[in-house]
């Protein structure tokens, strides 16, 4: 809780400088201005909530506001977001046993690798056109897809251990990838859930408006046993490699994309139901782009 509350401290303090100048003339502590994105959906509605505090001593009253009683309220409320963070929703399973087989991938496409590396473009308005359960199939497949006897998968992994999983978002659906036996769990989602990862991602239009969003996480703790501090690195590098993957085959099957890390990591698992340890590392909205093929 300390590291989160400092994490917390010093990303209200990067907004607070970039969002609010009347503080400019603080002359805030360097050690104050680190910034960590995982916390920037709390820190921002902080923010928010500060600007009538200040406002009334600087302009009104006209007191000024000191470091001291800054760094109390910016600590404060770092250690109020701390004790307030509401534990992971509960999401019911769509069908009794929750899973369910998913078409077999296969070719669907001749498109040339050469071509879709070529072709793939950063995509954030779509059509609104449904996405069909072939596609989800097809995208979660080259995420994670299995591809060898051994458990190989389409995406490389340090010491095969996997530590990755891939879920996706359409309307009233939450599925979550299960690479083995190429299947799915579903679970019911809120007809909310894409206006909340919207605002977890600090409002970017796409995550709310794509008909899909495929959310990729990882958990380290599959990796540390093996490769002990190193894991975190190895688990992130597989999160690119896995991105990368979606973003291709989206392009071969004439979707659009764009992959995205600026959101709260605390409010992207909450929205999910995600346990603690599994770490959201991007949101990537899908969709018929608009105006023709991506």
């Amino acid at each position: 809780m300390l590291r989160r509350c400092v994490d917390i401290v010093g990303t209200i303090t990067v907004l607070v400088e970039h969002e609010h100048p009347i503080w400019a003339g603080l002359a805030l502590p360097k050690q104050w201005m680190t910034f960590d994105p995982r916390h920037i959906g709390t820190c921002r509605w902080i923010v928010r909530m500060m600007p009538d505090y200040v406002d009334a001593s600087v302009r009104g009253a006209r007191l000024g506001v000191t470091r001291r009683q800054l760094g109390m309220l910016i600590g404060g409320a770092a250690l109020a977001a701390c004790a307030t963070t509401p534990p992971p929703r509960q999401l019911a399973l769509r069908r009794p046993d929750g899973v369910i087989a998913l078409p077999s991938p296969g070719p669907s496409t001749t498109l040339p690798l050469s071509v879709a590396l070529a072709q793939r473009q950063s995509v954030r308005e779509f059509t609104g056109a449904t996405i069909s359960v072939a596609q989800i199939s097809e995208l979660f497949w080259a995420a994670q897809g299995v591809t060898r006897s051994s458990g190989g998968r389409t995406s490389p992994s340090a010491g095969a251990l996997y530590p990755l999983d891939v879920y996706a978002v359409t309307r009233g659906t939450l599925w979550h990838y299960l690479p083995d036996g190429h299947r799915a769990e579903q679970w019911v989602a809120p007809g909310t859930l894409a206006a909340e990862l919207r605002e977890a991602a600090l409002g970017q239009a796409a995550v709310g408006t794509a008909p899909l969003l495929v959310v990729v996480t990882g958990t380290t703790r599959r990796s540390s046993g093996k490769y002990g501090a190193r894991a975190a690195r190895y688990v992130t590098l597989e999160a690119g490699h896995c991105a990368q993957n979606v973003l291709l085959q989206a392009t071969a099957l004439g979707l659009g994309a764009v992959p995205i890390g600026a959101f709260s990591d605390d409010a992207v698992r909450h929205r999910l139901g995600l346990p603690d340890e599994r770490t959201p590392y991007y949101l990537i909205p899908i969709g018929s782009p608009k105006g023709g093929a991506a």
